[in-house]
């Protein structure tokens, strides 16, 4: 496993690219574009995104086992029902989804190229391990569900 996985708490990591898609924006405002609706939008998938991630943490909270990424070793059940029936990781998906509705609202070129960037740092170094770990946990079952759901939407 790299030195990187499972390191930066996902929230960290949103913190992180939030502020380099605003810095890239004032650095280089010659960057920017006009969308008519930009804002609505932005808010639009902020909810959607604040609202997966409330549904993924309610389901592990039914489940009585950690919503925590940086406590793995206390997951004591296999979620896979409610949201997650539909994607392996919708809370990381709704932090996907903040994340563009960041970059709708700052309507800058540069914001939506960090988007790609997020996406494989945390497939990577947080959803991989994750997933390595949940296999030796649970084993076929987990494999089951891996080949059923898929790992973003």
């Amino acid at each position: 496993m790299n030195a990187l996985a499972l390191k930066v708490p996902p929230v960290a990591q949103v913190i992180i690219t939030a502020a380099a898609m605003y810095g890239t924006a004032k650095i280089m405002p010659s960057l920017q574009f006009s969308l008519s609706g930009s804002t609505v939008l932005a808010v639009g998938l902020g909810v959607i995104g604040m609202s997966l991630g409330v549904m993924g943490v309610t389901q592990f909270r039914k489940a009585q086992t950690t919503p925590n990424p940086q406590a793995l070793e206390k997951v004591s059940s296999l979620v896979t029902s409610g949201i997650y029936r539909y994607s392996r990781n919708p809370m990381y998906l709704g932090l996907v989804l903040i994340l563009l509705g960041w970059a709708f609202y700052l309507s800058h070129f540069l914001s939506f190229v960090l988007l790609p960037v997020f996406i494989l740092y945390m497939t990577r170094f947080q959803i991989q391990p994750e997933e390595q770990m949940m296999a030796r946990k649970f084993g076929k079952t987990y494999q089951a569900y891996l080949n059923k759901v898929r790992r973003w939407i």
